[in-house]
């Protein structure tokens, strides 16, 4: 049994991934066996559906891991997702330690939470099912995001609940939620960033974060960033057709 990206993030190495929003079982194929440690596969913002999400995570490949960001935080959501067999999950707009209690309780099995109990993709459809409920709860990761500049006040109380396995910073929502939408190099910003990162070090709490920047990457993990989804499917697309276009028009008129 490969590690768990719990373990993972416990060893402390840098985990390079890259958000997944189309509904296409392909691009989890090709994104897993290129290299990067993990996907980040959205349902927040995106029209996938739980069988959009089980068919992505049955074409990772090797050592990759597959993240489920769900709609919301709720039982519901959390428990289809993880039944479809996903390593972990992202649970967005976390701002109080009642709602970090509450994604921890809806991801773990009892006595830790309340996830109740089905069979599904990541039981083996039954034929693994005690092997998976014996170690959902220590090896299924549960990353909140901190996102909106009300978790940042509420950060001491939200990173003192027990069971989560790291914090993942959204920059654009908490850009947002400072008046300073798109914004996310802004002074005000990035001292809720910073300030996210400091509580997260001090509780030895793996923190991530998303960039469309590559080139952000280094200084990401100098500052203490562990892991780090860096662009989408649909960028990538765009990016590489729009440099493809230029360079042909700038020659060929």
């Amino acid at each position: 049994m490969k590690p768990s990206f719990v373990q993972k993030l416990q060893n402390g190495k840098p985990l390079l991934g890259t958000l997944v929003s189309l509904p296409t079982p392909e691009i989890a194929e090709i994104l897993s066996s290129v290299g990067f440690d993990w996907l980040f596969i959205d349902m927040e913002h995106s029209t996938l559906s739980p069988l959009d999400v089980q068919r992505q995570l049955q074409a990772i490949r090797g050592d990759c891991h597959g993240l489920v960001r769900v709609a919301e935080n709720n039982p519901v959501c959390l428990k289809q997702a993880l039944d479809t067999g996903a390593d972990g999950l992202i649970i967005p707009s976390v701002n109080t330690a009642d709602e970090a209690r509450q994604a921890v309780a809806g991801a773990k099995y009892p006595p830790v939470g309340t996830r109740s109990v089905g069979i599904g993709r990541a039981h083996g459809y039954g034929s693994r099912f005690a092997e998976y409920v014996r170690e959902a709860n220590a090896r299924t990761a549960v990353i909140i995001q901190i996102e909106h500049i009300r978790a940042v006040e509420n950060l001491d109380a939200i990173l003192a609940v027990e069971g989560i396995d790291g914090v993942f910073i959204g920059p654009y929502d908490l850009s947002g939620s400072l008046n300073r939408l798109g914004e996310v190099g802004h002074p005000d910003v990035q001292t809720a960033i910073q300030t996210i990162k400091k509580g997260c070090r001090q509780r030895s709490i793996p923190v991530g974060i998303f960039t469309l920047q590559p080139e952000s990457v280094p200084a990401e993990l100098e500052s203490g960033t562990q892991f780090i989804a860096v662009g989408t499917d649909a960028s990538f697309l765009w990016k590489t057709g729009q440099a493809i276009v230029d360079s042909f028009r700038a020659n060929h008129g």
